[in-house]
């Protein structure tokens, strides 16, 4: 059972890294004003807790 697992695994080990390089670089790495960087910062906290719960959502014990 845990093998049907593994599909979105690496589905959503793939969504988090690709959030990690193109939402991470433009707040650590922009000349943009602060202002944006802190907006962008925000929107990437915002898709990193959706993909939080969706892991927790997909991988969750059920009973």
């Amino acid at each position: 059972m845990g093998g049907i697992r593994i599909l979105p695994g690496i589905l959503l080990l793939a969504v988090f890294l690709l959030v990690t390089f193109f939402g991470l670089g433009p707040v650590l790495f922009a000349d943009g004003s602060m202002t944006e960087r802190t907006i962008t910062l925000s929107v990437v906290i915002i898709i990193y807790f959706v993909i939080a719960l969706l892991t927790y959502w997909i991988f969750r014990k059920k009973k």
